[in-house]
């Protein structure tokens, strides 16, 4: 251990001498107990960005992060008359008691923190008061006499920005190898070493490296490409099989899922790790490479570009050297398991950027539905985390589990604003 701790220290020395702003990639998602969505495999195919830095261990700062803001900086006060849709006589109000399930998953979680403590105790009180169905008036007064609402931003002081989604598919696949079930999902190896920055350098935080050791020497954890082989270097991490690569694929970005067995059994898999490498969207790359266009360039899209180009798809997943790690999670839980480490609920959770919004807090978020200009106004808990999911105004939006789910969830791409419901001992930094 002492040989570890100072390869790690060296290593982080000669991070920091060679400038790590330059270079460095922000944590993309915070280790929580369990998580359902990997740190950069989650960058939605659908939305074209810059190719990322060949950086293949650290992780680079998001905009905010060079600008200095502190977390939580982007809130801005507000009034609840501002909320769009959480009034009682507004026709588009919404019902509020389907929300209350998945606040208490929150309360969960952060029922023995000091800020959240009073909110959550008043929250379990009222449940014990209405057999634990209060109604749309009582959770409006409930959330006005114990909490503060406040506007989120970006850094550019607008109050919009893009609403994804995402979901929970459902994969056909084995709990041994076979000639139709040949692909596998993989636990954490032993070999991968990850070094929380933060625990160090304050100013670090939301930064982590990830690699494995050769000698004394930290390197890079193997890519996509050396993973995914005949001579793999992680034979013997196998847990489950799936039938179509391209399923395994998109599992990758949706970060959780469920393997059905062909008797009928589905077992649960979420996030486990990350190989550390920069996730580069294949999306992307189809579309500088004029194979898809912008608009093409879906989930749905890039399936169908698979189908009519089987030959090329390995080499275009080796353009993404990024690799999540999944575990087997337990039977029968409500919805996969989110950056706080509660189950998530279908269409009540949204997955946030965490220096902006605390996870966990109740959002009301004002869009509208996938493809169509229906308002969408809901009541949601910032449960989840994700590696596209950046800036203030900026939210995915978990639209459960199956095929229309993820119907649903490849067409989204809407405009929209979002508040955070915030407990009144709650101290903005």
């Amino acid at each position: 251990m002492s040989s570890i701790k100072k390869t790690v220290s060296l290593i982080l020395v000669a991070l920091l001498s060679a400038g790590l702003q330059g270079c460095a990639k922000p944590l993309l998602k915070p280790q929580p107990p369990v998580a359902s969505k990997p740190d950069c495999a989650c960058d939605k195919e659908k939305i074209a960005e810059k190719p990322a830095d060949k950086c293949p261990v650290i992780s680079e700062p998001t905009k905010p992060a060079d600008q200095k803001i502190a977390d939580y900086g982007l809130l801005k006060p507000a009034q609840w008359e501002e909320v769009d849709g959480l009034s009682a006589d507004n026709s588009e109000a919404d019902n509020l008691s389907l929300a209350w399930p998945a606040w208490l998953q929150s309360c969960s979680a952060l029922a023995k923190k000091p800020m959240w403590k009073n909110a959550c105790d008043a929250a379990n009180t009222l449940t014990s008061q209405t057999n634990s169905a209060p109604d749309s008036d009582s959770i409006r007064a409930y959330f006005k006499q114990n909490f503060s609402v406040y506007k989120t931003t970006n850094v550019e002081g607008n109050d919009s920005g893009l609403i994804t989604g995402y979901y929970q598919p459902i994969l056909k696949g084995s709990r041994s190898p076979s000639a139709k079930y040949a692909h596998p999902l993989y636990t954490t190896p032993a070999d991968l070493i990850t070094v929380e920055l933060n625990g160090l350098f304050p100013e670090l935080k939301y930064k982590r490296v990830r690699g494995r050791l050769v000698g004394n020497k930290l390197v890079p954890y193997y890519n996509r490409a050396e993973i995914e082989t005949n001579s793999s270097p992680l034979k013997g991490q196998e847990f489950i099989y799936i039938d179509n690569i391209v399923d395994v694929f998109f599992l990758q970005i949706q970060g959780s899922g469920l393997v059905q067995l062909e008797n009928g059994e589905q077992i649960p898999v979420g996030y486990a790790d990350q190989n550390g490498h920069s996730y580069n969207s294949v999306g992307r790359l189809l579309i500088e490479r004029g194979e898809l266009s912008s608009t093409n360039a879906s989930m749905a899209g890039i399936k169908n570009w698979v189908k009519n180009n089987p030959l090329k798809f390995r080499e275009l997943l080796n353009n993404n050297p990024s690799f999540v790690f999944f575990r087997e999670l337990p039977a029968g839980l409500p919805g996969p398991i989110g950056a706080l480490g509660v189950p998530i609920l279908a269409e009540r959770a949204v997955a946030v950027d965490p220096k902006f919004v605390p996870l966990g807090a109740p959002v009301f978020l004002s869009t509208t539905q996938p493809n169509n200009n229906k308002p969408l106004k809901r009541l949601m808990m910032a449960q989840d985390t994700g590696g596209a999911i950046k800036g203030g105004v900026r939210a995915d939006f978990f639209w459960g589990a199956g095929a229309e789910a993820g119907a649903k969830a490849g067409a989204m791409k809407q405009n929209g604003k979002i508040w955070v419901l915030l407990p009144k001992e709650f101290v903005l930094k």
